[in-house]
This record gives C-alpha cells, sequence and structure tokens, in this order.
C-alpha cells in the first residue's frame, strides 16, 4: 500500500483511514475511505493517477507474477444531516 499512498499524495488524493474485515466474510478484504471536495475533483485526480505511466509500470511489475487485488468496488457516500461527519 506504501507504494499506491506516495502516488495518491502526488496527486492530491486524501485517504481518510484504512480497515481490513475482523468479524466478516474474508479478512482478506482491504477497506479505504477517500476524501473528495466534489465529484469533479475525484474524476480529475483520480484518472489522472489511474493514468500516471510510472503508476502503471509499477503496478504491472508487482503484479507480474500474481493479481493482487482480485476485485474494485466503489460507493460514493454522502452524509446525512445528523452525520457528525460533514
Amino acid at each position: 500500500m506504501g507504494l499506491v499512498l506516495g502516488f495518491w499524495k502526488k496527486y492530491g488524493i486524501r485517504p481518510l483511514g484504512f480497515w481490513t474485515t475482523l468479524i466478516g466474510a474474508s479478512n482478506q478484504t482491504l477497506t479505504y475511505m477517500l476524501e473528495w471536495e466534489s465529484l469533479a475533483e475525484r474524476e480529475t485526480k483520480w484518472n489522472a493517477f489511474a493514468s500516471d505511466p510510472e503508476w502503471l509500470a509499477k503496478r504491472a511489475e508487482t503484479e507480474a507474477e500474481r493479481i493482487i487485488v482480485e476485485r474494485i468496488e466503489n460507493c460514493i457516500l454522502t452524509p446525512t444531516a445528523y452525520s457528525p461527519m460533514r
């Protein structure tokens, strides 16, 4: 994950936290939350990161022997009016 964090920092992508599953279907799941000011910011910064040639080369090198990420699921959350985090 350290490699990814460096690239996220390069593009101003702000992680809020990382979690693994303690109780549930799989302890191999990594969940993380990123902070975005807007959907436009997300699109701009994530697309820049995802198309970075150095990142693509490092990812290919890392996954040359076996795929590390089997599945990615994205959710866009918005706080409720009564949420302490807004």
